[in-house]
């Protein structure tokens, strides 16, 4: 069963206030999108690996890569308006007879041993959709109303990627018109009918967003 990594970098961090986007920003004199691809590969060597990039930073990617000296080869995709719409066009890349890894490209944390995990349970349940556990006490707040409420936690997750499905699965849902409600890859899954099965994520597999998601990074791929 052939292997797909759809890694999606269309964004621009502006959150992180940098002038050019996050995914590019280094982490221990290395590209933060560098990192996540080295992940994919360390977990499968023989993965093939599709970037949704922003049409500015297509060239841009590639001369990194190339600096990089990664001779792995790399597919380079125009990214869309939304998130749906980037996934969409990766998708195209996609064979029938393959799993299919959808991951944010700043998600540069993820360990082999979570990518082989999703892999295995995709492979048997169609799908892996991994998560961590809410910790925090939460509360939902109105604040027209100046109301809140406690929510129970027992049964809420975090969601992370990679996202993985079975390309049959995940290449039939993507068939649906772009929806507000799509917020991943799961959300579309779901729409079309399929169940989403969960496995346990990591703790450490944050989506690098604040300056000081860096530091955090920089000290675990330190002492990787």
């Amino acid at each position: 069963m052939n292997r797909v990594a759809v890694i999606v970098a269309g964004g621009t961090g502006s959150r992180m206030g940098k002038d050019i986007p996050k995914q590019f920003l280094t982490i221990n004199s290395r590209a933060i999108l560098l990192h996540t691809i080295d992940a994919f590969l360390k977990a499968y060597p023989d993965i093939k690996i599709v970037l949704v990039l922003h049409a500015d930073y297509i060239a841009y990617t590639q001369n990194l890569i190339e600096d990089a000296h990664i001779k792995h080869p790399i597919s380079y995709v125009k990214g869309g308006e939304t998130r749906f719409q980037s996934v969409k066009n990766g998708l195209q890349y996609v064979a029938p007879n393959s799993v299919v890894f959808v991951h944010d490209a700043v998600r540069c944390l993820v360990s082999p041993e979570l990518i082989r995990n999703c892999f295995e349970s995709a492979a048997v349940h169609g799908s892996a959709i991994p998560v961590i556990p809410v910790r925090d006490s939460l509360r939902k707040w109105d604040k027209q109303a100046d109301t809140s409420f406690s929510v129970p936690r027992e049964q809420l997750y975090i969601v992370q990627t990679p996202q993985t499905f079975k390309a049959e699965i995940i290449l039939e849902a993507f068939t649906v018109g772009d929806d507000p409600q799509f917020t991943d890859e799961a959300t579309v899954v779901e729409a079309m009918g399929y169940k989403t099965h969960l496995i346990e994520g990591e703790g450490k597999n944050i989506k690098i967003t604040f300056p000081e998601d860096l530091v955090f990074a920089s000290w675990v791929l330190g002492g990787a």
